[in-house]
């Protein structure tokens, strides 16, 4: 994974990432965007549809912390509340100035 990404513009070609859970089922995610706070790299991503119109509206949005060990590169969802609540708000930014999000149209 580079160091830093630029936000993807919406109509850009997806960025893929296939993960393999504990039960050993592989997972594919579109990523949004990444960044990175203090020493630690995060990632944005949805589940993946290949049909646009068959994305559900309310497509949850997780947010993964990227780390190393001896195997490699690995993902954990961030479940701590207070980080989560930090790094949302970060991605939300982001992630809105990209999609040009307006919080009227969330009412």
């Amino acid at each position: 994974m580079a160091d830093e990404k630029e936000l993807l513009a919406p109509d850009a070609e997806p960025e893929l990432l296939t993960l393999e859970d504990e039960d050993g089922k592989e997972c594919t995610f579109e990523v949004l965007d990444a960044t990175t706070i203090g020493d630690i790299r995060y990632v944005a991503v949805i589940p993946y549809v290949e049909d646009p119109a068959a994305l559900e509206e309310e497509s949850e949005l997780l947010i993964m912390r990227v780390g190393t060990d001896e195997a490699g590169e690995y993902m954990d969802i961030v479940d701590d509340e207070e980080e989560l609540t930090a790094v949302a708000k970060v991605f939300e930014e982001r992630l809105r100035e990209l999609y040009d999000i307006d919080d009227s149209e969330l009412e």
